[in-house]
């Protein structure tokens, strides 16, 4: 992905990583950045090498949501159609991103907010600074919410605390956010970068075609139970005909550790 300013690719041993570096901005989303950053997101999606993706952000924030500032230069051009990029840019971009076949892990320092929020909770699994912080912050300027945040804060939180958090915008700390279990686990600052790449790396080394398959019935929760069963059974009996579990078996019958090739 040469030429990228803002969004950054690499692809190493199976890993890919996916950098936001609008840092002058707090990585604020422009057009350049939501389009450089569907582009990066539909590339992964594309290479069967990948077998994990870490979404990281350079600078002090994550990610502070929508450019105010194109927003209300789209405002003052054509007030009718400011709102276009929603269906243009953030649901295809969030859509592709919740449907990456290999897990997603998402390292989130400083402020997330907005569509922030959104991107990092459309991951799989978020590990966060102590000192990040979160918030919705769509009504401060008169608006419902996008990104998928109706969705994703009501599958996690239920209905009474996301319809608080989207209405009144309130402000959570990285310690809400792991107690709620918005994410799987807060480190220190400094170690962030470190413990979210050793994450993703164990990921891309693990048992590709299980993560798979675990992503396909967690999406799949809320069909009930019978439906879930089901899925499960579908999914054991295509990976028990796998050759990275019928290596581990041997390897677990061998007493070593295994070493998953992803198929």
């Amino acid at each position: 992905m040469s030429g990228i300013e803002t969004v950054g690719l690499t692809t190493t041993a199976g890993l890919a990583t996916i950098t936001l570096r609008r840092v002058d901005a707090s990585n604020a989303l422009d057009r350049a950045v939501k389009e450089q950053l569907s582009a990066a997101v539909e590339a992964v999606a594309a290479d069967r090498t990948v077998r994990a993706v870490l979404l990281e952000a350079e600078g002090r924030n994550f990610c502070v949501g929508q450019d105010l500032a194109e927003h209300a230069a789209g405002l003052a051009a054509d007030p009718a159609r400011a709102m276009d990029t929603v269906g243009a840019h953030y649901n295809p971009l969030l859509t592709a991103l919740a449907a990456v076949r290999v897990p997603v892990v998402v390292a989130i320092n400083g402020a997330c907010v907005g569509a922030g929020l959104g991107i990092a909770l459309a991951g799989d699994i978020r590990i966060a600074g102590e000192g990040s912080r979160f918030a919705t912050a769509f009504t401060g300027i008169g608006l419902a919410g996008d990104s998928g945040l109706s969705h994703t804060l009501v599958e996690m939180l239920g209905p009474s605390r996301a319809t608080g958090l989207l209405m009144l915008g309130d402000r959570f700390s990285a310690a809400q956010a792991l107690e709620w279990g918005l994410v799987h686990r807060v480190v220190p600052d400094g170690d962030l970068a470190d413990a979210a790449r050793a994450l993703a790396r164990e990921l891309a080394a693990g048992p590709t075609a299980a993560h798979v398959h675990v992503k396909r019935l967690v999406s799949a929760s809320s069909a009930g139970l019978t439906e879930a069963l089901e899925r499960e059974r579908e999914a054991q009996e295509d990976l028990g005909r796998s050759a990275d579990h019928r290596a581990a078996v041997d390897a677990f019958l061998a007493k070593r550790a295994p070493a998953f090739e992803g198929r």
